[in-house]
């Protein structure tokens, strides 16, 4: 069973509709922390700020199961805010610790760029990947995904980086640490490339 992980921050939906259209029967959308640690997958999808969506993870009473989810080394995906929130802190929310799964910090796309590009950063952009593995397998590397931000992850142990894009500066966009993945961008709004990806986080639960 995949958990989609219902903490009242996330766009749960458009992943349950891209999973099924995969042909993934067992799919729940759950802020049970009991149904999470009996889930054999769990995805933490995410939207809005940092700071409210560590309030609502807290008194959802999931930030210690997610953690343990995490640390049963069973496969998870974070996506866009669900990458943020496995760092330790965000520039948005200056003062709300993270979950503190990976070390580095989330910054802001530098001011000084706002006058040649939008910020948000939203629209289609490029991937140069550091991995091929995981969630990449059959990726070409120089894939277009979907974007939706305003702060990128700088991750400070470089091993776990997998890819990265530029947008005014270069910066993180996915990270993987055993069958730890998260993303900054919506494989779920990607098209095909994005779809692969979830095939391929879905096959990595049959292999586990």
């Amino acid at each position: 069973m995949i958990a989609l992980i219902d903490y009242g921050a996330g766009n749960l939906h458009s992943v349950a509709n891209a999973l099924a259209f995969l042909g993934c029967r067992d799919v729940r959308i759950t802020g049970s922390p009991r149904e999470l640690s009996r889930a054999d997958a769990a995805i933490l999808p995410g939207v809005g700020s940092f700071g409210h969506a560590m309030e609502c993870l807290q008194k959802s009473g999931l930030v210690e199961p997610v953690r343990e989810f995490i640390g049963a080394d069973k496969p998870f995906l974070g996506i866009c805010l669900g990458l943020h929130m496995l760092f330790e802190g965000s520039e948005e929310s200056p003062g709300v610790p993270g979950l503190g799964i990976l070390q580095g910090q989330i910054r802001r796309i530098p001011k000084e760029y706002d006058w040649e590009i939008k910020i948000p950063h939203m629209g289609w952009n490029s991937l140069a990947l550091t991995k091929t593995e995981g969630l990449y397998r059959g990726i070409e590397q120089g894939a277009y995904v979907y974007f939706v931000h305003s702060y990128y992850v700088e991750a400070q142990d470089r091993q776990v980086v997998s890819a990265r894009t530029e947008y005014g500066i270069p910066f993180d966009v996915s990270v993987q640490r055993g069958n730890l993945h998260a993303v900054q961008f919506h494989p779920e709004k990607s098209g095909r490339v994005g779809l692969r990806m979830l095939q391929n986080f879905t096959e990595s639960i049959a292999q586990g």
